[in-house]
């Protein structure tokens, strides 16, 4: 206990006392991650206001041997940012970091502190009239130290890609204190590895991210937005195909949604509506984007469905005639996740496949689960145009969830099993964390969990950052 003093004393010492957290209804909010599945326990809670501090704070801890949990905005869905029960581990929050460092027009590049929430980041590429295209239902809490942690992804990754490709240079803190300072806004470096790439995904667990450079587009000020509905979803792979044969890079996001996930949306979110008169089992939110003012959006995008609606794979659709009817039918998808979490609990994945197999995903799944429960409930959507799918999973009464969640490790097995069949993954856009750490060790071959193991070791052999998360 008299070291543990001791430590509390040096971090009071670098934050100031009023930073470093030790009373239980003080920590409770950085112990439990907001879907309430992780409940863990701190020995404090530090949040330091700049990277020498996080780097002092991090030295001070292993200095004295203890392990270290970083956190942003604690929206992540795996457990990966919350400490374990035991008590021993101390939280290091980035939220006081959350200044934007610098913004070059010319550059087209943004860099920002960890801290800084997704929508500051959005805000500050806007102030130049450009666009930050990282886009998540969270993004008002969220923090970009976070998201990029965990290579958060988002409804436009098929435009833009994922954060791991909106990076251009880091700031990282590393096990041992030391600060590595990679924030270099460069297209092209060509000098050896490449480091950054490293920490992306890495979930906290070989250092702690506390600055980036990312890259900014030209803004989009064209829009079009619709929801379709599509026969199945083999029909929607093809009007995929068709729709980006015709519009090319103005074709930003493909959403799939099955009728039972808005259907959810419609029950527990207010103000919202069925947007088609007809219903359907599937339904497609697409939307394309122009920097250009007033590019001819609608007139390309009813040119580009008429096939598919002729051929009936398309039976009935609805294009935005405003920003608000746009918004409105982006809240349907968006929303998904909160009328989730008001129906309770249930089975989720996030999976990705190669787009060609998420036909054959879902009909196989289908057969193979409703075999073993009858009466299953199947929420289906995501983000269809880069394979990437939420395929969530509850019995209809909630009387009979209960039973069902306990079967959770028989359902993982089936799902993933064919997720990996189909050469796909088991975690898309979600990360690892707490949740899948060992069920990944099922899918990933011993050559690749040993060359993980050794870039873990090789960084933090003491095994002190985030300890019990992705490896």
């Amino acid at each position: 206990m008299a070291d543990d003093h001791m430590l509390l004393d040096t971090l009071r010492e670098v934050v100031g006392e009023t930073h470093v957290l030790t009373q239980p209804d003080d920590c409770a909010p950085f112990e439990l991650d907001w879907r309430g599945r992780y409940r863990g326990k701190a020995r404090c809670v530090v949040r330091p206001a700049d990277t020498q501090q996080v780097a002092a704070v991090v030295a001070a801890c292993a200095a004295a041997g203890v392990a270290m949990v970083p956190q942003g905005g604690n929206t992540g869905l795996v457990g990966g940012g919350v400490p374990h029960a035991t008590g021993d581990e101390v939280v290091i929050s980035l939220s006081r970091m959350n200044r934007v460092r610098a913004v070059d027009a010319i550059n087209n590049t943004v860099t920002v502190e960890a801290g800084c929430t997704l929508a500051a980041v959005q805000d500050a590429a806007a102030s130049l009239e450009r666009l930050f295209p990282l886009s998540l239902a969270s993004e008002g809490s969220c923090q970009i130290g976070g998201n990029l942690a965990a290579n958060a992804g988002g409804v436009q990754v098929l435009r833009y890609g994922n954060t791991r490709e909106l990076t251009l240079g880091l700031e990282v803190v590393l096990p041992d204190g030391r600060i590595w300072n990679g924030l270099r806004g460069l297209r092209k470096d060509n000098t050896g590895y490449d480091l950054k790439q490293l920490f992306i995904g890495a979930e906290g667990t070989l250092g702690i991210i506390t600055a980036a450079v990312l890259k900014l587009f030209p803004l989009p000020r064209s829009r079009a937005v619709s929801w379709l509905a599509v026969s199945d979803p083999l029909a929607a792979m093809l009007l995929l195909g068709e729709l980006r044969a015709v519009c090319g890079e103005r074709l930003i996001a493909f959403e799939l949604i099955g009728r039972p996930a808005l259907e959810l949306v419609l029950r527990h979110i207010p103000d919202t509506r069925d947007p088609l008169d007809k219903i359907s089992d599937w339904y497609v939110l697409l939307e394309l984007s122009d920097a250009a003012v007033d590019a001819p959006l609608n007139a390309l995008l009813e040119s580009a469905l008429e096939p598919a609606m002729t051929a009936g794979r398309v039976s009935d659709a609805v294009i935005a005639s405003s920003e608000a009817q746009a918004n409105s039918l982006w809240a349907l998808r968006e929303n998904i996740s909160e009328a989730q979490r008001i129906e309770g609990i249930s089975i989720k994945h996030d999976v990705a496949v190669p787009v060609s197999a998420i036909p054959e995903f879902l009909q196989r799944a289908q057969v193979s689960l409703r075999k073993v429960f009858p009466d299953l409930r199947i929420v289906a959507f995501g983000h269809a145009g880069d394979g990437n799918l939420h395929y969530n999973l509850s019995k209809p009464a909630a009387t009979d969830n209960a039973a069902f969640i306990a079967q959770t490790d028989v359902v993982n097995l089936i799902v993933h099993d064919l997720v990996h069949e189909l050469s796909g993954s088991i975690s898309a856009e979600h990360g690892l964390g707490q949740l899948k750490r060992v069920e990944n060790q099922r899918y990933k071959s011993e050559v690749e969990l040993d060359l993980m193991r050794t870039i873990k070791t090789a960084l933090d052999p003491r095994g002190l950052m985030n300890p019990g998360k992705l490896i």
